[in-house]
């Protein structure tokens, strides 16, 4: 079976429309544990959907500044388990000491993404700064990357009910895209797909179907992304983040309209009123 196929399940349910019931098969998402272990201790158990397990623990690892690298991980093994899966994964040289010494046990739910975190400095952490990256985007660009996204979401096409992640490249339109039940597994698996195929996140925007969680923009800014499109609302501390870091914000990205919340220079197109 291959991970798509484990990651959609089949089951029975009577549909009701205009008053009429019929029995039949529903597509639906499948939702796993799934276990990222760093030298054989486990760092995070989060319910995700069963496929593009490597990409998601590269950008899990990435994302929680456990490396800073790809290259920082000399060995990934999917081991699959009675339940769930392990991503098992082995830190290149000194790294596994250094993680060993700081590791911290956390277990995350899908709707959260700061499970496990020990203090309100972890919880707020320091950020790399983004104001260098240079980048442009027309009103056209946004617009066309909301819209593109929804055409790659394979998954959510035949159930209906997963997040996706996607990277757009003005000019050359989504070049990856990865889903999850989980919206920050989603960005994960899209981090990690970058990263193992040796693209840089500044080269374009990242694309998400989820709010803008304060999180959601930590992971976007320690990859190293300039911009952060979301279809739905960021909420007053990912906007305040957002702006500290230097990354650009665009919100409730629906149709042609959306909003913009930080770094407007980035968006060129159109009068100066209308990216105030």
């Amino acid at each position: 079976m291959t991970a798509k196929e484990r990651s959609i399940a089949r089951t029975e349910r009577i549909a009701v429309r205009a008053g009429v019931a019929t029995p039949g098969l529903r597509a639906l998402p499948e939702e796993v544990p799934v276990a990222l272990s760093f030298g054989g201790t486990t760092q995070a158990v989060m319910m995700a959907t069963p496929q593009d397990l490597e990409d998601f623990g590269v950008g899990f690892a990435l994302s929680e500044a456990i490396v800073r690298s790809a290259d920082d991980i000399a060995s990934l093994e999917i081991v699959e388990a009675d339940q769930g899966f392990d991503v098992q994964m082995q830190l290149a040289g000194d790294l596994q000491f250094a993680y060993s010494a700081r590791r911290r046990k956390m277990a995350g739910p899908v709707g959260c993404g700061l499970c496990g975190i020990e203090s309100i400095e972890e919880a707020l952490r320091q950020l790399p700064d983004r104001d260098a990256v240079d980048i442009r985007f027309s009103h056209d660009d946004i617009r066309d990357a909301v819209r593109s996204l929804s055409m790659h979401q394979d998954l959510r096409a035949q159930t209906g009910a997963v997040h996706a992640a996607g990277f757009y490249r003005p000019g050359s339109g989504v070049a990856c895209v990865r889903e999850d039940v989980g919206r920050h597994n989603a960005l994960d698996k899209l981090i990690g797909a970058l990263a193992r195929e040796g693209s840089s996140p500044a080269d374009g925007a990242f694309v998400i179907t989820s709010r803008v969680s304060v999180d959601m923009v930590q992971k976007a800014v320690i990859a190293g992304a300039g911009l952060l499109i979301a279809v739905s609302a960021p909420t007053a501390l990912a906007v305040r983040t957002a702006e500290a870091a230097g990354l650009t914000l665009v919100g409730i990205a629906r149709s042609v309209d959306f909003e913009i919340f930080t770094r407007p220079d980035r968006i060129v197109q159109g009068a100066q009123s209308d990216v105030a």
